[in-house]
């Protein structure tokens, strides 16, 4: 016997309707990083364009920073967490494997049953958050989508390390993704190279920490959890010159791609916000790109550092905020980074 199974209606089109953002109070410049990795205040600038960083106090945790900016972009909206159909939550320094910081976000905000989940795609996770939420839009599955890129990445620094400690800051950054009668997200350009996983990474997995509580526990010796050879705490650290190569080469491609997938020429973009790694490779992409001068290109790393998932939603609240005439227009965004994995979209402004 044959039986139609009901499905959701589609709707024509999705775009991002509000954003919000929370950027933590406490400022690092670079002379306050520059000792443990032998190097200068010049020497981070000329580098990475960064200035200073924004870190996150012991209150400032990734659920209350992740609240605070989702809330912001509610606001914004017109929208509480009832009118929910979705919250995604882009981290990779969230504490807990599990419960998700989706679920904790979602009781939050009163979006309870809403579904909630996480997203481990590092500087590319908003990027993937907003594809995964376009879907459920144009599925007809959800008429609004939280999205929130959030990170720590402060707990996970190791100081002494010169390949990545001084780039990364924290905060978090959030758009509500909602149904329109015209498309406003283009279709996504996203994918993954695993094959060079270990060009970023974390130092050390769950696993070794538990070898090493073990380690500790059987020879008595505390020394074996808080310091030295024997040390398990994971930190990030990456392959610096060929991150630079791949994002300046390869990630630019993906950038055209992601133009030439949205029917659109550079010129008809007003703003371009790539993920905030670095600004020389910022600047090597607007190169590559040939985005004119009526172009605007976030440049929010030289304050907040590189904010990995948080870094795009960010930017694109700094960009409104300075400029609120970009309202309306269109813009490229594009993340990148440890998988290695990719993601980009051209998105109209809220």
């Amino acid at each position: 016997m044959n039986v139609t199974l009901n499905q959701t209606t589609p709707v024509a089109g999705s775009r991002i309707s509000a954003v919000g953002a929370y950027r933590p109070k406490n400022l690092v410049p670079n002379e306050e990083l520059v000792g443990p990795i032998d190097s200068s205040d010049e020497w981070i600038r000329q580098r990475t364009g960064i200035v200073t960083r924004q870190r996150a106090t012991p209150e400032e945790t990734v659920p209350m920073m992740a609240e605070g900016a989702a809330r912001e972009a509610l606001d914004a909206a017109g929208l509480t967490g009832a009118d929910l159909g979705a919250v995604i939550v882009a981290t990779v320094s969230f504490p807990y494997q599990t419960p998700s910081a989706a679920a904790l976000l979602a009781e939050a905000l009163g979006a309870t049953p809403a579904p909630a989940f996480d997203v481990s795609a590092a500087c590319a996770g908003y990027c993937y958050g907003v594809a995964q939420a376009d879907a459920l839009v144009r599925s007809g599955m959800a008429e609004h989508v939280l999205v929130v890129g959030v990170e720590r990445l402060s707990d996970l620094v190791d100081p002494t390390d010169r390949s990545i400690s001084f780039l990364l800051g924290d905060g978090a950054g959030a758009v509500v993704v909602s149904a329109t009668d015209e498309p406003g997200i283009s279709r996504s350009v996203w994918g993954s190279e695993g094959a060079r996983w270990e060009t970023i990474r974390m130092t050390h997995s769950l696993l070794d920490m538990k070898q090493t509580v073990d380690q500790a526990i059987e020879a008595a010796d505390a020394s074996c959890l808080t310091g030295g050879e024997h040390t398990a705490w994971p930190t990030l650290r990456q392959d610096g010159p060929s991150v630079f190569r791949w994002a300046v080469w390869s990630m630019a491609k993906v950038a055209q791609q992601a133009v030439d997938a949205a029917g659109v020429q550079p010129e008809d973009l007003a703003a371009f916000i790539p993920h905030q790694a670095n600004m020389r490779i910022i600047d090597e992409f607007a190169k590559q790109l040939k985005l004119p001068d009526s172009v605007v290109v976030a440049r929010d790393i030289a304050d907040a550092g590189n904010t990995s998932a948080a870094s795009i939603p960010l930017a694109m609240h700094r960009l409104l905020q300075e400029q609120p005439q970009l309202s309306g227009g269109l813009a490229l965004q594009i993340g990148f980074g440890a998988g290695l994995v990719y993601g980009a979209q051209v998105v109209r402004l809220p």
